[in-house]
């Protein structure tokens, strides 16, 4: 544990984009955010359909994108956990209302020996990685103007109290103009729900 990066530093360096402190995060974070998902995966018959990975790479990857365009004030640890354990209890019912509301035949599932248990084992390939930078890139093309500024700010480390007295305007108002131009594009990728984080 001595050897982890202090909470503050490791947000900054995900924010700029940094690989390895994105690699130390899903180190620190995954496990429980897999336990968050396993616990409200309770139909064996719905774990068959996703598992906790599936999840968890689409929890940590909207984490990500959001984290890089400045969406989130983390002051600790703790507050993190809470927003990773949150947005992985909103995907899992976002996902299970879907199944179901499809009326997908589950039964059928049952049949395939447990093919879909098997889950490929080791961390986040080159590929994986290179799908983050496009998705990032392509989450930057969707946003407004104003609200790539505000992203480039937040992603600076600039508070939104400063950013607010620079522009005369409510902290709050122009944090909330971000988080809707993110909700917004978030659905056009179909990345999550509006109110994801």
């Amino acid at each position: 544990m001595s050897d982890e990066t202090p909470f503050p530093d490791l947000i900054q360096r995900v924010r700029s984009g940094d690989g390895d402190a994105a690699a130390e995060l899903v180190r620190r974070y995954e496990p429980a955010i897999r336990r968050v998902v396993r616990l409200r995966l309770t139909d064996a018959r719905m774990r068959r359909v996703f598992d906790s990975m599936d999840v968890c790479q689409s929890v940590l990857g909207s984490f990500f994108v959001r984290a890089a365009l400045g969406q989130y004030d983390l002051a600790d640890a703790d507050q993190l956990l809470k927003l990773l354990a949150q947005m992985a209890r909103h995907k899992v019912t976002d996902q299970m209302r879907r199944e179901r509301a499809e009326r997908r035949d589950l039964a059928r599932l049952e049949a395939d020996g447990g093919a879909a248990d098997q889950v490929a084992g080791g961390g986040p390939s080159p590929s994986r990685h290179a799908a983050g930078r496009e998705l990032l890139v392509e989450f930057r093309k969707r946003l407004s103007s104003e609200e790539m500024e505000l992203a480039d700010l937040r992603a600076q480390g600039r508070e939104w109290a400063d950013i607010g007295a620079e522009r005369g305007q409510s902290p709050e108002a122009l944090r909330k103009r971000l988080a809707r131009g993110l909700d917004r594009v978030a659905q056009q990728l179909g990345l999550d729900e509006a109110g994801d984080e």
